[in-house]
């Protein structure tokens, strides 16, 4: 899932401020955090295109490439990628605005699954779009 240019790949699903609390002890933003923030992301992206409950099953490809830090916007991209029977895979893009200045860098990205699930919590059909 590269992407060599400099901009953001896909569509911009949400936009959040990186705080103190969500610092690890280097003093950057812990990964986690990240990680969970595309996730939201990914599952948002794929509750809109499903039309209904979803649930993570999988991350894939995640690759850290540049720290985030306190003050940065942390800004994630969702693409779908593939639409199975059952399953949608989300390709996500994190980039941070520094000093919440319109210079962007691609901090992180992945390949989320999800499934679809119907109200007793089982596999579902994706409907056509």
């Amino acid at each position: 899932m590269p992407n060599d240019a400099a901009q953001p790949r896909g569509e911009l699903t949400i936009r959040t401020l990186a705080m103190p609390a969500d610092t690890n002890p280097a003093g950057d933003i812990f990964g986690g955090w990240v990680l969970s923030q595309m996730d939201i992301a990914g599952s948002i992206a794929a509750h809109e295109r499903v039309r209904g409950r979803t649930v993570t099953v999988a991350v894939e490809a995640m690759t850290f490439i540049s720290p985030v830090k306190v003050g940065d916007v942390l800004c994630v991209y969702t693409t779908i990628e593939r639409i199975g029977t059952t399953s949608i895979t989300v390709g996500v893009e994190a980039w941070a605005r520094r000093n919440r200045q319109d210079d962007r860098v691609k901090v992180t990205e992945g390949r989320f699954v999800y499934v679809a699930i119907d109200d007793s919590g089982k596999k579902a059909p994706i409907p056509p779009a």
